[in-house]
């Protein structure tokens, strides 16, 4: 088991060094006062090893072997940046061995396989941890206030919509955009970002009706292009368009629309426009997300999340986005691809 970090650094493990790990490693090297990059595994740790040039602090270990991480009392918590296909092999033991988790999306590939990486890590006392960087972004902050504050009133109409561009190479890489390594397509690779951001401000969604495709711009086994009707447990009604087929890319944009005004919540910026025609510009965000295509560019927004983590290991609470919180958005994407398998609408679970 790992000793607890209580005020000290605390230790840490990357595993996967794909396209992401890049900027996992620049967020622990900003974050060197509360965390020790530890250990990078990998399947080719010699490949990896170009790491720790954006790590300023000690170079960490490479390795393929996942019990060097296990049985290491001074690795606190571990960063899994993995396809979802090989998660399953992970999870258990580093959670039995105490280790708490930060998880980049998905949880799984599938509804049922997330209820298991949740179980297990509740069942373990560790603490399970998601990477929805953009819900610590300035403006979806401001937004949550917003909300929390109830001035607008009742909520009436969502709109959320991700037009985003991936070129085929980007699929041509093996087993993208496949159900048996990503679980999905757009909405469970991309668009699940900003289908997260919407649930927490607007709720849970009680129904879809949908369609999902593959558009002949893209040579894939899942869906490029999702659009579904939604029902709202609040009595709002929405929409959410998503799509990795919209050229040139675009920026995801949330719309609420309440009883006294609407909140545009866009990449960057957060305009409160009330019903008078009085419009806000809340807050602007100094940076942008540095994600203008696959590769996320900028650590910032990663870095927010990693602290957001450290802090709920050293205090005791719950992370920003729990496993559990990020079920909500499992269960409505799968609602949504068994709407436009059947052609019928669907009850999401509770």
């Amino acid at each position: 088991m790992s000793k607890s970090p209580g005020a000290q650094r605390v230790g840490v493990a990357l595993i996967g060094a794909g396209m992401i790990a890049q900027t996992h490693v620049a967020a622990l090297s900003a974050a060197q006062d509360r965390v020790r990059l530890i250990s990078i595994i990998s399947r080719h740790p010699e490949k990896a090893k170009y790491l720790a040039k954006y790590y300023a602090g000690p170079t960490p270990s490479f390795s393929a072997d996942l019990a060097s991480v296990v049985d290491n009392p001074e690795i606190h918590m571990v960063i899994v940046a993995t396809p979802p296909s090989v998660r399953a092999s992970l999870i258990e033991p580093l959670a039995m061995a105490g280790k708490h988790i930060l998880l980049e999306k998905p949880v799984a590939r599938t509804t049922g396989e997330a209820e298991d990486v949740v179980d297990i890590c509740e069942r373990a006392g560790v603490k399970l941890g998601m990477l929805f960087q953009h819900r610590v972004q300035e403006s979806s902050q401001a937004a949550q206030r917003y909300v929390a504050g109830g001035e607008l009133g009742r909520l009436g109409h969502v709109e959320i919509e991700a037009p985003l561009w991936r070129d085929q190479s980007y699929y041509d890489e093996l087993g993208r955009g496949t159900y048996e390594r990503d679980g999905g397509g757009v909405l469970m690779t991309q668009a699940i970002h900003t289908i997260n951001l919407a649930l927490s401000l607007a709720g849970p969604v009680a129904r879809v009706q949908a369609m999902t495709a593959t558009s002949p711009l893209h040579q894939m086994e899942a869906e490029d292009f999702a659009v579904a009707g939604l029902q709202f447990v609040c009595g709002a009604v929405g929409s959410l368009v998503a799509s990795t087929a919209s050229f040139p890319h675009g920026k995801e944009v949330i719309k609420l629309h309440f009883e006294r005004g609407s909140l545009h919540l866009g990449r960057t910026s957060l305009d409160l426009v009330w019903r008078s025609g009085v419009r806000e510009t809340v807050v602007v965000d100094k940076g942008d997300l540095g994600e203008a295509g696959p590769v996320v560019t900028t650590h910032g927004l990663h870095l927010g999340v990693i602290e957001d983590f450290v802090e709920a290991i050293q205090n005791n609470r719950a992370p920003l986005v729990s496993g559990r919180d990020a079920l909500e958005t499992h269960r409505l994407i799968e609602a949504i691809e068994m709407s436009s398998r059947t052609g019928r609408g669907m009850d999401v679970p509770v």
